[in-house]
């Protein structure tokens, strides 16, 4: 097997690729060089733990389409024949030909999952598993028509809190789709998150950093919402840097409302 991997600049250096966290870029770069000579990879969560980064940052590759899963575990570098040509005298085919069996290869260069036929599983914890006799034709459609975009979202608020919601649950996948199709745009949900974690983080509120509150009905609310960047400094912080002065007793301004209940977030 060859020692030495390459990478095409078009793809590395592309706003898909860029726009990823850095985390998530470093998993793809470890995951590339240590693939086969065919870009496959048998030990993807091992490379994954070794670097620390997350589960998240796995299903960023998945999602964006920077890496193919399989129902074994084992992953491909779906661009590996645009950034790599090896010479046939140190060429070592993959071991993996049951996989690659399930592959086409574009004249682009990039694998393409040639998926008639084969059933569709629990692919590296990313795929949903939705029973039809339960959902129906139609909201199976929507699930996998607007999947990638709810990993995408699950994802940066799991890393924006630490948390561990998962995008497989209904009640999130129902919420997040709705918002999107009433014209909301994913770039709109990272800004809610911004935005309402910057707001409630520290406080009483911070509990209801959840999907359920974010997207659901006061969505365009936090959207618009003005956001006092001081809130969570303490007063002595905020004098020091001149957003306040100290008012003599007596004239305190009483004007600026406050959150009036923890029931009804804002």
């Amino acid at each position: 097997m060859a020692e030495r991997r390459m990478f095409a600049k078009q793809l590395i250096d592309s706003d898909l690729f860029l726009d990823m966290p850095l985390s998530t870029q470093a998993l793809y770069f470890h995951l590339s060089m240590r693939a086969d000579d065919d870009g496959f990879i048998n030990n993807p969560k091992k490379i994954q733990r070794m670097i620390g980064s997350t589960d998240d940052d796995m299903k960023v590759l998945i999602s964006k389409k920077f890496i193919i899963p399989f129902d074994s575990g084992i992953v491909v570098i779906k661009h590996w024949k645009i950034h790599n040509y090896i010479r046939k005298d140190r060429y070592k085919p993959t071991v993996y030909e049951e996989e690659k069996k399930l592959l086409t290869l574009k004249k682009s260069g990039a694998y393409s999952l040639d998926t008639v036929g084969v059933p569709v599983g629990n692919q590296m914890d990313t795929q949903v598993s939705i029973g039809k006799d339960r959902l129906g034709k139609d909201r199976l459609g929507k699930v996998s028509l607007y999947m990638s975009g709810i990993d995408e979202i699950i994802a940066y608020l799991n890393s924006k809190t630490h948390s561990n919601y998962s995008s497989k649950t209904s009640k999130y996948q129902d919420l997040i789709i709705q918002r999107l199709e009433e014209g909301y745009t994913v770039n709109d949900f990272y800004t809610v998150i911004d935005k309402k974690f910057t707001d409630w983080k520290g406080t009483d509120y911070e509990k209801f950093l959840t999907p359920n509150t974010l997207f659901g009905t006061k969505f365009d609310t936090y959207l618009n919402q003005k956001i006092n960047l001081s809130k969570n400094k303490d007063v002595f912080e905020q004098v020091l840097e001149g957003e306040i002065s100290i008012e003599p007793a007596g004239n305190v301004d009483d004007s600026e409302d406050s959150e009036s209940g923890l029931s009804i977030p804002l």
